[in-house]
Formats: C-alpha cells, sequence, structure tokens
C-alpha cells in the first residue's frame, strides 16, 4: 500500500487514525504539500492518480482509492483489527451520518481551494476566510454535539468509531480558524479521550514527517 497524504489534511489525517486503530501501517507514505509549488495535488503525475486533485489516495494491488471515508470503509470491510462501524445497521447509519456531516458538509468548506477562491473571486482577507469557515465548522459541529450518543466513552459506543476519526481533525481545524470549542462539551470530552489514544495521538499533524508547524 503507498499512501499519499499532507500533514494538515484533515482527510488524510482521518485515514492516519484508521490505519493506526487498525494497526497497520502504508508500506510508503508520499507526501503532497497543497502549497508549495503552486500545489503539488495539481501535478499532471499526481492528477493522474486522483483526478481530483485532493488528498488522500491509496494504492493498494493495482487500485488507486480516493476520498477518505471510502478508504477507511474500504480498510474496515478487507483488515483486521477493531471494527470502525458497528455492526447494528441502526447504529451504523448513524456513525455515517456523523461522520457525513463533518466530511460532506464541514470540510468541504473549509478547503483550501475552496478558501482561495473566496480570496482570488471575493476578496476575502485572511481574517474573512477564518470567520467563513468559523460560521460551518460552527454549524456542524452543532449538530454533532446533538448527534452524538448522550452518555458513551465515545461517540456511538465504547471504541472509536468512524465517528470519532473523522471529529478529531475537526476539532483541531475549528481550533486552528479560532472557533472557541468549549461550548461542545461532548465533543470536546470525547477529543480529549480519543488523544489520549496512542492510535490518535501518534497520527497528529504535528507528529507527521512532513509537518511544518
Amino acid at each position: 500500500m503507498i499512501f499519499h497524504g499532507y500533514f494538515r489534511s484533515s482527510a488524510a489525517w482521518r485515514c492516519r487514525i484508521a490505519f493506526n486503530l487498525k494497526g497497520i501501517a502504508p508500506d510508503e507514505t508520499r507526501f503532497v504539500h497543497l502549497r508549495r509549488n503552486g500545489g503539488e495535488q495539481k501535478s499532471a503525475a499526481y492528477l493522474a492518480l486522483n483526478p481530483q486533485g485532493l488528498v488522500p489516495a491509496l494504492e493498494t494491488d493495482g487500485v488507486v482509492l480516493t476520498q477518505s471515508l471510502a478508504i477507511i470503509e474500504w480498510l474496515d470491510e478487507t483488515q483486521p483489527g477493531p471494527r470502525l462501524l458497528p455492526e447494528d445497521p441502526f447504529l451504523r447509519a448513524r456513525v455515517r451520518a456523523f461522520a457525513q456531516v463533518i466530511a460532506a458538509d464541514i470540510h468541504p468548506l473549509q478547503n483550501l481551494r475552496v478558501l482561495a477562491y473566496l480570496g482570488d473571486q471575493f476578496g476575502q482577507d485572511q481574517a474573512g476566510k477564518d470567520a467563513w469557515c468559523r460560521h460551518w465548522i460552527e454549524a456542524g459541529l452543532s449538530a454533532c454535539e446533538a448527534l452524538a450518543l448522550p452518555d458513551t466513552p465515545f461517540a456511538f459506543g465504547d471504541a472509536p468509531s468512524l465517528a470519532d476519526v473523522c471529529l478529531v481533525p475537526q476539532m483541531a481545524s475549528a481550533d486552528r480558524f479560532g472557533l472557541d470549542t468549549t461550548r461542545f462539551a461532548r465533543l470536546s470530552a470525547i477529543t480529549v479521550r480519543c488523544n489520549a489514544l496512542p492510535a490518535f495521538a501518534s497520527a497528529a499533524a504535528n507528529c507527521q514527517p512532513d509537518s511544518e508547524s
């Protein structure tokens, strides 16, 4: 397996957590710098791998997998280790819904290419971009605060699931854009509990070889 990612990418971060929880590691990690030289993800070589020009991408058995949730579900279906999606179909749907609030509703609006467009086409400075991000992150995390089960160690049970895998990088992004996350008591407690686990701690952005923080 060859994993293509970037230290600060929330989507790549999710995959790193999933690899760790499964107790496996890619044979090779290739770093795609999203800012250097206009963005290495826009190079012809990378676009041949992933036509979206996004990270992550996973090469395995002659197939290229893209989109973090698809990669994580493939890992869950094909690799040993703790299950990241519950067996119960109703609970599994709830975990997926929580994850998609983050991956489908929040994350695209804080993506680097969207923020660049806000600057280039609408003249937003960094303060304007940060305010945009805080607005959409707050809306999504407010929903997640209500969606998580109220009395379990993790978002939907006694062990981390896909929901927690998505939550931790998003909470880090919220902090980076200056959103006060203390109002999300349930999500904050889950995040602290997750980050105490080696699988989450070692996946953090500042622990990656390509980190610039």
